[in-house]
């Protein structure tokens, strides 16, 4: 298998997306920080742009009924992220919005990429979702990476995941069987073609 971080390298001067995409945890966040420290010290200017900022707000999804199954493919203000990655794209100074988890929201104008950033490592579970409103952003990608992660692999780190917020094992198993997994396989049904795949 080619390496991500030596295709990376390879990439021409100037501003390039890379998309690191997967189920909910995949590893696909751990994996975006080490790939944008390894570029680094290897002399390109790499940041982290997680699309997780573009969580809707609790109370939308509360009076739209869906606040259970938030992290669906519904529940993310697609539109807003596809304008940042195209922004993005284009070079520059760009502020984003992140989600703090603690708080569970989106806080806007939260971080800022640099100027003199030219490879943005973007991670997400939708980077690669084939659906009218998502499959757009594959032609933005100068690379992308999927993870591939066995169902058994993603039901323990989920479950672990839902302890550590102070959730009993009966609520970490009602969440991760109506919503994270669900998530999970139709992000799996309907993923676009990758450069590149890692499996675990």
């Amino acid at each position: 298998m080619s390496d991500p971080c030596a295709a990376a390298l390879r990439l021409p001067a100037g501003r390039h997306l890379i998309a690191v995409a997967g189920a909910p945890a995949s590893g696909k966040s751990t994996y975006a920080v080490r790939l944008a420290e390894d570029l680094n010290a290897k002399g390109r200017k790499a940041q982290v742009v997680p699309m997780d900022g573009f969580h809707l707000d609790n109370r939308i999804l509360a009076a739209r009924g869906d606040i259970a199954r938030k992290g669906a493919p519904y529940t993310f203000d697609h539109r807003g992220f596809h304008r940042l990655m195209q922004d993005m794209k284009s070079g520059g100074s760009v502020v984003y919005p992140v989600f703090d988890r603690a708080l569970d929201m989106s806080i806007a104008g939260a971080e800022i990429l640099e100027p003199d950033t030219d490879l943005v490592i973007v991670e997400g579970n939708y980077l690669l979702y084939d659906h009218p409103d998502w499959r757009g952003l594959a032609k933005l990608w100068s690379l992308s990476i999927w993870f591939d992660v066995p169902e058994a692999v993603l039901t323990a780190r989920l479950m672990q995941r839902w302890r550590d917020h102070g959730f009993d094992d009966k609520t970490a198993t009602a969440k991760v069987r109506q919503n994270d997994l669900p998530n999970a396989v139709e992000i799996a049904a309907r993923a676009l073609p990758a450069d590149m795949t890692l499996t675990q």
